[in-house]
């Protein structure tokens, strides 16, 4: 009997993740190594992870998602002007490049810069794919 995904279901599948409406991929697994999550512990997308139950191993599947409905809506208040003068000066910033900043508490967070100037650099900390539409082919390989 093929075992079937559940809610804290250790699942190893293959993963393409694509821009809707460019057909970028955004990420694949399919040309590497097969990745392994584990279910209800927020490692994949919540909207991902309800499309995923009950499927067995061997399943090949396409899944569509709405903007917003995968990474998010795009949240304008996650874009923020910096002061130079607040960026460490080893830091060599280049517009339309991901950098990873760091909290106060010590936590790392990507943040495209999409503007910089001598004065400030506006720093875009949305998920690349917020507020776009999203599509997922998977292949399942096997469920614990």
């Amino acid at each position: 009997m093929t075992s079937r995904i559940g809610a804290a279901s250790l699942v190893t599948l293959n993963l393409r993740i694509r821009d809707t409406s460019s057909g970028t991929v955004m990420f694949s697994s399919f040309e590497t190594t097969p990745i392994t999550q584990q279910m209800g512990a927020g490692e994949l997308m919540p909207a991902l992870e309800t499309r995923l139950m009950g499927l067995g191993v061997g399943a090949r599947e396409t899944f569509s998602f709405a903007p917003g409905e995968a990474f998010g809506h795009y949240n304008e208040a996650l874009v923020e002007r910096v002061a130079r003068d607040d960026i460490p000066a080893d830091l060599a910033l280049e517009q339309d490049t991901v950098y990873a900043f760091s909290a106060p508490d010590g936590s790392k967070y990507p943040g495209l810069v999409c503007e910089l100037n001598d004065d400030f650099a506006m720093i875009d900390f949305n998920h690349p794919l917020a507020g776009k539409a999203v599509t997922v082919d998977l292949d399942i390989i096997g469920v614990i």
